[in-house]
């Protein structure tokens, strides 16, 4: 029996649970008097050491990143950073690496040492995750630009991302639309199971749907850096010179893939196409320009502190936002006379 029970069988919210037992005002006492007299019936022992912990903590919001060098969640941190402490709140940001697979071990005990009101997780592999797995956590959490999509039965948690597997459908289905069919996708790494592993689904659907054969070696792994993307793709080139269009799911590895196709003697959106992904701001100022799925980076940073902030206010329950993308066309993938 837990504080999720409790509401269940009471016919209320977990938040309205919690102000009972915390004795909060705002409650009305016929509310008051019907989940009372539901904990005593269950004999419902509230998780004192949980609650103290929420008492006694002190004014911080935790940040859990996962890759802090990726500069595309170091352009969403200076935003989060100054929304938290326009809130009143101070950031502690703890990070761990790609290596990591331990998301649920790593976020209870950030929230156990730092005492911590809240926590925003910026990346990081959740496919695994339950709702049951948050039952302990007795503080709110906001999983951001993650690797899954959450039903309204995930009620013990909170989620902002966007739809990665639709979003690369519909940059490999552009590049198709183009007349591209020989068109290489670059990964990050051979293990990644989260969000890499959606974008290729997403590639790898518009090209079945498009009656495209998938290369295997067309798929290439860049590490999530531009040296490994500029090496991956100096040997497709020398190796397939078929290839007429690269999509990098993100655009550190689009610069990457850009620099190697220069030094081959070949031009950037004339003779190779490459979509990036992300829309940091390197696409837009590298030249050539690079044509990129901009994710709503800002949106996503202010969307994340404002519902943890309603969520430690009682404000609202635990919601999951998908935002959408958009396909920016830029010069890296212009000026080709391929017939479809």
């Amino acid at each position: 029996m837990n504080i999720r029970d409790i509401a269940r069988i009471s016919g209320v919210g977990v938040s309205t649970v919690s102000r009972v037992i915390n004795n909060h005002p705002d409650v009305k006492e016929q509310t008051r008097e019907r989940v009372l007299e539901v904990i005593k019936e269950n004999n419902y022992i509230p998780n004192n050491s949980a609650r103290n912990l929420k008492k006694n903590n002190t004014n911080n919001i935790g940040v859990l990143i996962k890759g802090v060098f990726n500069p595309f969640f170091s352009e969403m941190l200076d935003s989060i950073s100054k929304r938290i402490s326009k809130a009143g709140y101070s950031m502690i940001l703890e990070h761990h690496d790609y290596l990591s697979d331990d998301e649920m071990n790593n976020l209870i005990s950030m929230i156990k040492e730092k005492r911590l009101q809240g926590v925003i997780c910026l990346g990081g592999n959740f496919t695994e995750v339950k709702n049951d797995d948050f039952n302990d956590i007795a503080v709110p959490v906001v999983l951001t630009s993650i690797n899954h999509k959450y039903g309204k039965e995930f009620s013990n948690f909170s989620s902002v991302s966007i739809d990665n597997e639709k979003s690369a459908y519909s940059a490999t289905k552009y590049l198709i639309d183009c007349g591209h069919k020989n068109i290489a996708i670059m990964l990050g790494d051979e293990y990644d199971i989260g969000i890499g592993h959606l974008r290729e689904a997403g590639y790898l659907n518009a090209l079945s749907d498009n009656n495209i054969k998938f290369n295997k070696d067309y798929r290439i792994l860049g590490d999530y850096d531009y040296k490994g993307a500029y090496e991956e793709t100096n040997r497709l080139i020398k190796n397939h010179k078929e290839v007429t269009a690269i999509f990098a799911i993100s655009d550190i590895m689009a610069v990457g893939c850009a620099k190697a196709i220069k030094d081959n003697g070949l031009e950037m959106g004339k003779d190779i196409a490459v979509v990036g992904f992300d829309g940091m701001d390197i696409s837009e100022f590298y030249n050539p320009t690079i044509t990129t799925v901009i994710q709503p980076k800002l949106e996503m940073a202010k969307i994340s502190v404002d519902l943890l902030l309603d969520l430690m206010a009682n404000k609202t329950d635990n919601k999951h936002i998908i935002l959408n993308t958009e396909l920016v066309v830029r010069e890296s993938s212009t000026n080709f006379n391929i017939n479809p």
